[in-house]
């Protein structure tokens, strides 16, 4: 600490002789003391190309950081997680930390033991009654939400809906005359842009960290979902753990992105931070608001961005020479792309004027649409650019609007799931089948014990021969049916 001290004040003492004039003092012999006033030299500027400097020319935070924080929130979410099973007599262990010693036995009734496990997250107040958008892995299995708010009060909230594949949320809570933030513009964020991030890291509530637009449309393949659409904005906002779900801020204080994940190594900042932009929020929150699920639009086409290593790789042999675009590597049959004549081997230019450039551009125009809107196509066919007027379909290939009864099958089974393959299906003589490559915890397959790398092939007796196949379910699962990877058959069917 004297070190610290002592190098304050070496910088005083500097300060203090830089200046304009400075002050001797001269003693005379009959004792009196006379002030002498002398020029000296002032140190020569730094940076003499710098010009005049005019506020209202460079960003001021304040604003946007006063106004926007007071519109975000900490989220507490509690989960019931079952307690370990533990055998065995009197634990001296348990008795130190006051553990009761019939911890994980159970009750004696052969039923298991729950215990809280509490984490927590950021959340951002889009309405003066009390709705709030966050990101789904933050509120994901939880039994019990609490919101605090920036000024103290704390309030229950009800979960009203939830899309894994944007890892989005909504929420409500009982109050009124809320402070919001506004919806600003994803679209017109430029690189180098001045942006806040403003949550809870480690549970520091009402934190504001400052970044520039680094990146936008970055695709990371982050969110667990077959089915994900990622478009991120790439900020250097410093962002930990406890920012999800918090809010990226524009010098107006317009929200322009949910803080989401980070890239590290470590799990903590480094130098890296995404968000998901507000193009997509707006429309998932009024979906989930107006649905209760997500209307997804599908344009029914696999497809490969033509860049550099498209070209060097595949782009010879099929004729394509220029980088740009979509190229179309399936239709699926009865999809929007097949019903407008959209072709394999085709090349997406632009969707409503949008130049395709990355695989995230194409997502995310699709993604801020609903079935039977209508999408115009710039695509280029032998050599020629035609106009495609494509109007998109919902997940069953049709343009009818879902409704909450409708069920999300991929997300209700709560799995990874791949194609079973061309061998594997002659293996098990099969006409085709989806593997099942992962399982989570809260899903159908957990619940019915399904292993890992059992093929399913039908699902309510439909059969099922493709991931594409599965996405169009939307009935509620009563059974599955399919074969393990060693020949054995095996059916499953729910009880409620």
């Amino acid at each position: 600490m004297k070190k610290a001290f002592l190098i304050l004040g070496l910088v005083a003492v500097s300060a203090a002789a830089g200046g304009l004039t400075a002050w001797t003092v001269s003693g005379d012999r009959d004792g009196s003391v006379a002030y002498i006033e002398r020029e000296v030299e002032r140190t020569p500027a730094l940076g003499n190309q710098f010009t005049s400097y005019q506020a209202e020319q460079y960003p001021d935070l304040t604003y946007a950081a006063e106004n926007a924080v007071k519109a975000v929130v900490n989220i507490e979410a509690i989960q019931q997680v079952e307690m370990p099973q533990r055998r065995g007599g009197y634990d001296p262990f348990l008795e130190f930390f006051g553990i009761p010693q019939d911890y994980g036995r159970g009750r004696g009734d052969g039923q298991p033991q729950y215990r809280e496990q509490r984490a927590g997250g950021s959340g951002v107040i889009i309405s003066e009654d009390g709705y709030i958008v966050t990101n789904n892995h933050v509120v994901d299995g939880a039994s019990k939400l609490r919101v605090k708010l920036n000024d103290g009060r704390s309030f229950d909230a009800k979960l009203i809906g939830k899309d894994s594949a944007t890892d989005l949320a909504l929420l409500k809570v009982e109050a009124k005359e809320l402070p919001t933030l506004a919806f600003g513009s994803s679209d017109a964020l430029r690189l180098g842009e001045w942006v806040l991030a403003i949550g809870s890291p480690f549970d520091l509530q009402s934190t504001i960290t400052a970044g520039i637009v680094s990146a936008k449309a970055r695709q990371l393949g982050a969110i667990p979902n077959d089915f994900r659409i990622e478009s991120f904005i790439q900020t250097d906002a410093a962002v930990n753990p406890g920012n999800s779900g918090g809010a990226l801020v524009n010098t107006h204080g317009e929200l322009v992105g949910i803080n989401t994940l980070i890239k590290s190594q470590t799990g903590s900042y480094v130098g890296y931070s995404f968000a998901i932009p507000e193009s997509i929020v707006r429309k998932v929150v009024v979906d989930l608001k107006e649905f209760g699920v997500v209307q997804r639009a599908l344009l029914g086409v696999q497809f490969r961005v033509v860049d550099q290593d498209f070209l060097e790789g595949e782009g010879k042999e099929l004729g394509i020479k220029e980088i740009g675009g979509a190229y179309v590597a399936a239709v699926v049959e009865g999809g929007a792309a097949s019903e407008a004549g959209i072709r394999k081997g085709d090349v997406i230019l632009d969707i409503d004027g949008v130049k395709i450039v990355e695989p995230s551009t194409l997502q995310e125009q699709i993604a801020k649409r609903r079935p039977n809107d209508t999408v115009k196509l710039s695509v280029k066919r032998d050599g020629k650019v035609k106009q495609f007027d494509v109007t998109l379909r919902n997940k069953a290939g049709k343009t009818e609007l879902v409704t909450k009864e409708d069920v999300d099958v991929v997300d209700a089974l709560g799995g990874k799931f791949a194609d079973a393959g061309a061998k594997l299906c002659r293996e098990l003589d099969i006409k085709g089948g989806v593997q099942v490559v992962g399982i989570k915890a809260d899903g159908i397959l957990a619940r019915a014990r399904v292993k890992q790398g059992f093929v399913i092939t039908h699902i309510n007796d439909r059969p099922v021969y493709s991931l594409s196949d599965m996405q169009r379910m939307t009935e509620k699962v009563s059974s599955i049916d399919g074969v393990y990877p060693n020949g054995r058959s095996a059916s499953y069917t729910l009880v409620e």
